[in-house]
């Protein structure tokens, strides 16, 4: 058996083949534009995502050429993917981390319909969510509305280009339209946000059961696979990715050290009380959940320290970053550069990335120091959001590939952490689901106690752990005191602390 997986990120499309054991047998890696037309937006082309993921596809199919038994699609969640009657896009997607709608979001939250929704179901709505960019859109480029015929994920889209189904997994579905009991639409929910009118924008869910298509003629020549293989799409990454590292049992953990830091717990039941936080995603048809903490920046922050201190990469970087000795009154850095703000574990669109406490006393090696440290705070504040006690931390993302990371990640968490052996484990966690769909393992459980291999664990430090414990009572009260000057930086020119205009001669 070979299977192919495709992972469409924001920033990389990964094709994989595994074998049947589940080991990696090849990876191709094509880079995708992110497109910033005007501040806080972010777009991509559609049509050019599609051709990438054929390109990826294609390379990695000629390293190998054995028969494949299926195709599995995970991709990007979130944003606002539209097509027309004829399935093509009529615009550029709005992708998860565009900020248009932000205004949007803070009317429904100075209204009660933020919390009321996630009193529903267990997510609290982001500028990037589909009923906010609706809304945007309604108000804003109605025409375009007009010519939707259904509003994609960026898996659908993708499902959609290799099968002409018109459809999105449950979990893509999940934030912010899904009720969670009965895996549908809630009719509730659509009226809470004023969207009863996009209802029939919305395209079929579906689940474990019924996420496997097959491909096309067409989309058969352009990828030079057969017609009629089987295609599934799997839940999109943050939750593939969760699978693919062998979270599936309540209670366990795992972060996406990636574009997103993205955390998450697997639980059986909504959690809608308490300060409304992150979001709540359909795993599987056997009822699980996560309750999830991804952030609008994640790794790229790296790249932008790395420019702004000069080292070669990120991964030199954190050689500076992480041979510094930790400081317990050392700067102490609020990593919230998405131009959107922040989303989880608080929704803040004016959040903005603060240093506090640097002196000149301060080198290059430990201002980067407190960026994997502030990163890493963030990770713990996600952890502390969930209200799970976890006794394990799985790791994936292209951060888990630094050890020194991965070690920091322990002593500031104080939990222990431990990573996959795959490179690519969005892509593993669709092949997975693929097993599932395709009858090929009995659940994800079996699939993932068969195919999931972890490296050993790593222990945090006590001594560090304590030390950490204090850095993160700073983290917490330094970013409340910081949050009033957000408000004041993102309010434009010619206005005072209260967010007033000054009164001009």
């Amino acid at each position: 058996m070979a299977v192919t997986t495709v992972d469409v990120g924001t920033s990389m499309i990964k094709a994989v083949v595994f074998d049947d054991h589940g080991n990696e047998v090849a990876v191709a890696r094509r880079a995708t534009e992110v497109r910033r037309p005007r501040p806080g937006w972010a777009e991509q082309d559609m049509d050019h995502v599609w051709r990438t993921v054929v390109a990826a596809v294609r390379e990695v199919r000629e390293r190998t050429g054995e028969p494949l038994d299926f195709l599995a699609v995970t991709a990007q969640g979130d944003g606002c993917w539209p097509v027309d009657d004829a399935g093509r896009p009529n615009g550029p997607a709005i992708l998860w981390s565009d900020g248009r709608a932000a205004p949007i979001v803070e009317e429904w939250r100075a209204d009660g319909v933020l919390d009321a929704a996630f009193r529903r179901g267990g997510s609290l709505t982001f500028a990037g969510l589909p009923n906010a960019l609706l809304t945007w859109l309604a108000r804003n480029d109605p025409d375009r509305l007009r010519r939707t015929a259904a509003v994609l994920t960026c898996g659908g889209w993708v499902f959609h280009r290799l099968t002409g189904a018109v459809a999105v997994d449950e979990s893509d579905a999940s934030a912010p339209f899904l009720d969670l009991r009965t895996r549908d639409y809630d009719p509730a929910c659509l009226d809470l946000f004023g969207l009863d009118w996009a209802a029939g924008l919305l395209p079929e869910v579906r689940g474990d059961d019924r996420r496997t298509g097959t491909l096309t003629p067409a989309a058969a020549a352009e990828l030079g696979l057969p017609e009629d293989l089987p295609v599934v799409m799997a839940p999109y990454d943050i939750a593939s990715t969760a699978l693919g590292v062998g979270a599936v049992a309540d209670g366990q953990a795992c972060s996406i050290l990636g574009t997103t830091l993205c955390t998450e717990v697997v639980t059986t039941a909504p959690d809608t009380t308490g300060e409304p936080s992150g979001l709540t995603i359909a795993l599987d048809s056997s009822g699980h959940l996560l309750r999830a903490f991804p952030t609008l920046a994640g790794t790229e922050i790296l790249g932008w320290a790395s420019s702004l201190l000069g080292t070669d990469d990120p991964a030199s970087l954190g050689d500076l970053a992480l041979a510094a000795d930790p400081e317990p009154s050392g700067p102490l850095f609020l990593p919230y550069l998405s131009p959107a703000g922040e989303r989880a574990p608080f929704l803040d669109p004016h959040a903005r990335g603060t240093w506090w406490g640097l002196s000149l006393e301060h080198d290059r090696a430990r201002m980067a120091r407190s960026v994997f440290e502030g990163l890493t705070l963030v990770l713990k504040d996600c952890l502390a959001a969930s209200g799970t006690a976890v006794t394990e931390l799985r790791l994936s993302g292209g951060g888990a590939n630094s050890e020194r990371w991965c070690a920091l990640i322990a002593d500031v968490t104080g939990v222990p952490v431990v990573r996959s052996t795959d490179t690519e484990v969005g892509a593993k966690g669709a092949f997975l689901s693929g097993l599932v769909a395709t009858g090929r393992s009995p659940d994800l459980a079996t699939a993932a106690a068969d195919h999931v291999h972890l490296r050993p664990i790593r222990e945090p430090d006590p001594r560090l752990a304590k030390l950490y414990a204090h850095t993160y009572e700073r983290f917490l009260a330094l970013r409340e005191l910081t949050r009033p000057g957000w408000a004041l930086m993102t309010a434009g020119p010619g206005t005072g602390p209260s967010g007033k205009e000054h009164p001009r001669d």
